[in-house]
């Protein structure tokens, strides 16, 4: 009887392991792309600021609406990251920071 229930726990053990390294691998995964898509977000952002100040453009409803609904969802996708935090890439924040920060300026 004893070694029917420890076998039984063995391989629940073992089950719980292999599923615990799959979810880790999937939660890994979507926090690297997390940060590739809050990348990307940024550098559209500062790509919408930019035409919107462009002569042509400039007071138009429809872009000044884009950069609006753009800047929520940055600071939704920012919600989502704070969860992701321990696994940011120090060198993609810096890459992102570089690449964002001159645009936004004009």
């Amino acid at each position: 009887m004893i070694y029917t229930a420890l076998i039984i726990s063995l391989l629940v053990n073992i089950f719980l392991g292999w599923y615990l390294a799959t979810v880790l691998r999937k939660f890994l995964y979507i926090s690297e792309n997390m940060s590739d898509l809050f990348l990307l977000l940024k550098s559209f952002r500062a790509f919408i600021k930019s035409l919107y100040s462009m002569e042509s453009y400039h007071g138009e409803p429809l872009i000044q609406e884009l950069v609006y609904k753009t800047k929520e969802i940055i600071g939704e996708m920012e919600s989502f990251r704070d969860i992701f935090e321990a696994t940011l890439d120090e060198e993609l924040e810096e890459e992102l920071d570089a690449a964002t920060t001159p645009q936004e300026a004009t």
